[in-house]
């Protein structure tokens, strides 16, 4: 009964802001296009870099969909430098991340996410202009498209409450479509923390090892930048340090051992090593710089999730939280399941067919 608790009050907390991230989400989706994007990427040296870094501390992509997006855009023009940025910004940071850490954690942490987010992006894009990893990869040729179909792509111009629906539906359907296993086990494990483990159970793991720790474990797995977030104030509220919380929150999203062997045929193995240095490093300095502040200013640790089970919730967190919970269900039921039958039955008459 305690975890149940735990697991609605873990709900209640993260629905009404992670609702409105969605949503957020959901707009610039529906607003910015990948041509949008490509044309901001503009720009070669520092600038290029600076403005990816930038563009992509918004946008909903994880660590997943962001691939293709980069893909396309190096296919288009866009420099390592630029590309680099642009994969390390995007799945660490997003508007639906941030609302989930103001409304999990606290202000300074929301705040200080998205910054060192910036930082580890600029820093791989300068080192991938310092080592000029640009001439160790093939470049291919831009896709060239007919003026014609230019023109066709005007005129078929969508409607701004046609975008609008879209926002809807790429926010609350298709977004929490991608997210929703990797939300559900944030939460699930963040709620089972919380009831399992006792008070200042992380306290001994303040120093490099524990941060060691955390970047074995971090760099080659993945984690959505949004379901980190329940875990990282549980390990805070059980007595890990907030700077060792932002490690985890910035090192877990950004890589993964897969996307990291795929990107390499675009940005090359030199980049790619450039990438995951930059990656460590930046959220190493910005661990430490974190646990400094949080000391220096005295600010408190008054995580929401901490005292929601002292307070009267209104009827529209409550209503959040139900339709958000039937959101994760409905992903999980009507989407995840029925994908990863198939995925099972496909397997399984591959097998069958080569053993006959």
């Amino acid at each position: 009964m305690g975890f149940l608790t735990s697991l609605w009050n873990y709900i209640l907390v993260s629905a009404p802001f992670l609702m409105f991230g969605l949503l957020a989400a959901g707009i610039i989706k529906a607003f910015i296009s990948v041509d949008r994007i490509k044309k901001a990427m503009g720009g070669k040296g520092i600038w290029g870099a600076f403005k990816a870094s930038v563009l992509g501390i918004p946008l909903p992509l994880c660590s997943c969909a962001v691939i293709p997006t980069a893909a396309t855009l190096k296919k288009q023009g866009a420099s390592n430098s630029a590309t680099s940025a642009f994969l390390i910004s995007t799945p660490e940071s997003g508007v639906d991340s941030i609302a989930m850490t103001y409304g999990m954690m606290d202000l300074p942490m929301t705040i200080i996410r998205p910054i060192a987010a910036f930082f580890s992006a600029m820093v791989a894009g300068v080192l991938q202009l310092v080592f000029k990893t640009d001439k160790f990869v093939k470049n291919e040729k831009p896709e060239v498209k007919s003026c014609c179909a230019s023109k066709k792509k005007e005129v078929a111009s969508e409607s701004f409450s046609k975008k609008l629906k879209d926002s809807f539906k790429f926010g609350y359907f298709e977004l929490v479509d991608d997210m929703a296993v990797w939300l559900a086990f944030g939460i699930l494990a963040g709620a089972f923390i919380d009831f399992a483990l006792p008070a200042n159970f992380f306290d001994g793991l303040h120093g490099w090892a524990g941060r060691g720790a955390i970047l074995l474990v971090g760099i080659p797995l993945y984690i959505c930048a949004s379901a980190t977030t329940p875990i990282a104030a549980s390990l805070v509220m059980k007595g890990m340090s907030p700077g060792m919380a932002l490690l985890f929150l910035l090192v877990g999203p950004a890589t993964n051992i897969s996307n990291i062997l795929v990107i390499g045929k675009y940005i090359g193995k030199r980049g790619v090593v450039i990438n995951v240095v930059a990656i460590a490093v930046v959220a190493l300095v910005f661990s430490f710089l974190t646990d400094y502040l949080y000391q220096a200013f005295t600010w408190p640790l008054d995580f929401k999730v901490a005292h929601h089970d002292h307070e009267v919730s209104s009827w529209w967190e409550i209503s959040l939280a139900v339709v958000f919970t039937l959101l994760i269900l409905r992903s999980l039921l009507l989407v995840e399941l029925p994908r990863r039958y198939k995925l099972y039955k496909a397997n399984k008459k591959q097998s069958s067919s080569c053993c006959g």
